[in-house]
This record gives C-alpha cells, sequence and structure tokens, in this order.
C-alpha cells in the first residue's frame, strides 16, 4: 500500500514517513501544493495525509483538483488549522477525515488504517484468504492461527496480493504500492519479494501463481 504525504514542514512530513514505513507502506513526499495536485493522480494511492499551508497552491486546491479529476482516494487532511470554519470546508470539498496538530499518534495511526480498509471498501479489520488472515488493526497476518514472520517488504507484498486475491497484480503495480519514488528498484525486486513470500506461506499456505506475462495471482480455494 504507498501514501502520499503532501506536507510542508519537511521534518515532520519525515518522521511521519518513517513511521508509516514501519507499518509495511510505501511513502511519498511532496511539499508543494502544485506538483502535490499532478503527483496524486499519477500513482494508486491508498490514502493522502494532506496540509492546508501549503506553498504555490494551498491544500484545499490540491484537494478540490483531486476530487474535479474524479479522483476517490481517501484524503486525511492534517493541519495546525483547528477552525471549525476550516474543518467544514475540508470535509465539504471531499476530504474523508480531519485532524490538527498537534495530535496524538496512536490517534494518527488508527485513522490511517481506517481510511485505508475504508478506501478498499474493506470495513472489517480483519481480511481473510483462505488460512491466512490479516489483522490490520494490530498489524499482523497470520497462518493457520500461526504468526507469520515476515520482513517490511514482504509484508507489504503479502498485503497487495490478500487485498486483491483471486486477482492478477501486475509487476508494476505490485512495485508501485511497495516502493516509494525515492527508492532503488532493482529489476527483479518483484520476483525476488514473491518467491520470499512463497518460501514463507510454505506448503501449508495459498499459492501465489505465476501469470506469464502479467504478474501474479495469490490463489484462495
Amino acid at each position: 500500500m504507498r501514501i502520499l504525504i503532501v506536507e510542508d514542514d519537511a521534518a515532520m512530513a519525515r518522521g511521519l514517513a518513517e513511521r508509516l514505513k514501519l507499518s509495511g507502506f510505501a511513502v511519498d513526499i511532496e511539499s508543494d501544493g502544485a506538483s502535490a495536485a499532478q503527483t496524486a493522480l499519477l500513482e494508486p494511492y491508498s490514502l493522502i495525509i494532506l496540509d492546508i499551508n501549503l506553498p504555490n497552491v494551498s491544500g484545499f486546491g490540491v484537494l478540490h483538483k483531486i476530487r474535479q479529476a474524479g479522483s476517490t482516494v481517501p484524503v486525511m487532511i492534517l493541519t495546525a488549522r483547528y477552525a471549525t470554519g476550516d474543518k467544514v470546508s475540508g470535509l465539504d470539498l471531499g476530504a474523508d477525515d480531519y485532524l490538527s496538530k498537534p495530535f496524538d499518534i496512536a490517534e494518527f495511526d488508527a485513522r490511517v488504517r481506517a481510511l485505508v480498509r475504508r478506501g478498499q471498501g474493506l470495513p472489517n479489520p480483519t481480511l481473510i484468504c483462505g488460512p491466512l488472515a490479516f489483522d490490520r488493526a494490530a498489524g499482523t497476518i497470520t497462518l493457520s492461527g500461526r504468526p507469520l514472520e515476515l520482513r517490511r517488504r514482504e509484508f507489504a507484498v503479502l498485503e497487495v496480493l490478500m487485498t486483491r486475491a483471486g486477482k492478477v497484480v501486475s509487476k508494476e503495480r505490485l512495485i508501485a504500492e511497495v516502493f516509494g519514488f525515492d527508492e532503488a528498484v532493482a529489476p527483479n525486486a518483484a520476483e525476488l519479494y514473491v518467491g520470499r513470500v512463497r518460501q514463507k506461506l510454505g506448503p501449508d499456505g495459498p499459492r501465489i501463481r505465476t501469470v506469464r506475462g502479467l504478474g501474479y495471482l495469490l490463489e484462495v480455494q
């Protein structure tokens, strides 16, 4: 899953990005409103975290452009502006959530998880795919009731495949959701991480099938 942070405060953006990466998200950062409005429409983001006070185009302007283009990506406004009028404006423009700074980081985490679930049409925090169970609230995946030990990238790959179980996920889509803009990606990255996940699923887990020329499919009986 991939998240875009649009934030003028570089230190704040880096801190949030590192926290989200630890939760298995790929993260991109934009600090300029004009470029953020373009970037938001180019990639398959699961969530956009948007400040209001941005150079060139305000956060409200970015949100207006996103919704005007027909994008339904969940948007959380994260800002120091807490006046009721600002909240009303943000929500009326199509924001899904509004969180004022300073904020409790545990509440931020919970809101992120809820918005990502909502955007994928998965209100239930637990996603079941055969013997696999992904508890989004706890951030864990179990296989037949046993915790599955996965590194961050492996976790992200399996999450993408689970949310699209029974459907082919292209290599390009997999890479786009697992890696951020600023991360170096090896040509065989998709094959490498899918191979590692296959090993950890072993004979008891569902099969990840390679669909030649198209991508990967998590088979669920």
